[in-house]
């Protein structure tokens, strides 16, 4: 099972625990992943894997911006 969001492309990082006394053991960050269903443009529904930050960005409400009027 891929760790990967299938909307921004973000998978795991690797980097090092570092204790207190400066040891150090390999360890992953992994992104925070949800399965959700979703609903194309022509009416089906598809699950699948997104990032919380993606949902929570394709949930705002959209704005439009006025232009100024110089």
């Amino acid at each position: 099972m891929s760790k990967k969001c299938e909307v921004t492309g973000k998978k795991p990082v690797t980097g090092y625990k570092v204790s207190h006394s400066q040891r150090h053991t390999k360890r992953r960050w992994f992104p925070n992943l949800r399965k959700v269903t979703v609903i194309d443009e022509n009416g089906n529904k598809k699950q699948v894997k997104m990032s919380v930050k993606a949902l929570r960005t394709m949930s705002k409400p959209v704005r439009i911006r006025k232009k100024k009027q110089d």
